[in-house]
């Protein structure tokens, strides 16, 4: 039976972005406009800043005209904004005293583009998440900068933990849970999910990839059953449970594997790329 598909949004990291990468393969991106080509809207669902998809798009900004960002905090069809909500420093003060109380841990928070160092040790940020740590600002001394005085789209906990060899390392999935589930029992007016060890979102109550894309979806008079979605870890799972064609990579964690309704091959081997040029050919690619 044929099935129509108006709208595809796929994770970044790990799930069209390999470990290690720092631009989206031109095979996904190929891919991308076939989709385009066919009539589909196409684009990231991620937790990135709208401010970054440039760059991890090699400049291409069709790729990401339709997009959720920062985990639902930004919304864009066709290259308008659809949703963008900030906040002050003021609302990361409680992030900031929860980490404060876990060995290497701090907040970022982005203006525009470039992270912050609100708390916390940038090595630390570096060993969690390489590529903000070596853009960080940081204070004259090399330290953190405090509650930021600008709004922002973007904040993240980082954590980090000594390696055997006595370097710094991504805190690992245990720990980083333990930091997620105080902030979530001690911070009100933010939530905070796990995309990755060490590391940790920061979104407002009700904002999350699923309510993003069903935010697109109403804008486009779409139901959910024409849109598709892809990914791998913690921070996909709330659109895995609003979107009933949710599909993970092979390389998805456990939890995501367990909650996508179909599955294919890795990242690395381009497995969305392929999904994708399926459905933009009008074949139904997936197999439970």
């Amino acid at each position: 039976m044929a099935r129509s598909v108006q709208l595809i949004l796929t994770d970044i990291d790990r799930t069209i972005l390999p470990a290690g990468q720092t631009v989206v393969p031109a095979r996904v991106r190929e891919a991308y406009h076939h989709a385009m080509d066919a009539g589909i809207r196409v684009g990231p669902a991620t937790g990135r800043g709208f401010d970054w998809l440039g760059p991890l798009f090699d400049g291409d900004r069709s790729c990401f005209a339709t997009c959720v960002a920062t985990n639902g905090n930004q919304v864009f069809l066709d290259g308008t904004k659809v949703r963008e909500v900030s906040f002050g420093g003021d609302v990361l003060a409680g992030a900031v005293q929860v980490a404060s109380c876990f060995p290497h841990a701090g907040v970022i928070a982005f203006d525009g583009a470039t992270p912050t160092l609100v708390s916390g040790d940038v090595a630390d940020l570096k060993a969690s998440f390489p590529s903000y740590g070596a853009l960080c600002r940081v204070a004259p001394d090399g330290g953190a900068l405090g509650l930021p005085a600008f709004r922002c789209t973007k904040a993240n906990v980082f954590m980090a933990a000594p390696a055997a060899d006595g370097t710094l390392a991504p805190a690992g999935e245990k720990d980083t849970r333990a930091l997620i589930d105080a902030l979530n029992q001690e911070v009100d007016g933010l939530d905070f999910d796990y995309p990755q060890p060490g590391f940790a979102n920061v979104m407002r109550p009700g904002l999350n990839k699923a309510s993003g894309i069903l935010a697109l979806a109403g804008a486009l008079q779409i139901d959910p059953e024409e849109v598709v979605v892809f990914g791998d870890a913690g921070n996909d799972l709330a659109m895995f449970d609003a979107i009933p064609n949710s599909v993970a990579v092979a390389n998805a964690t456990d939890e995501a594997a367990a909650a996508a309704r179909w599955h294919i091959g890795s990242c690395d081997d381009f497995a969305v790329a392929d999904a994708i040029d399926a459905l933009a050919a009008g074949e139904w690619p997936f197999v439970r």
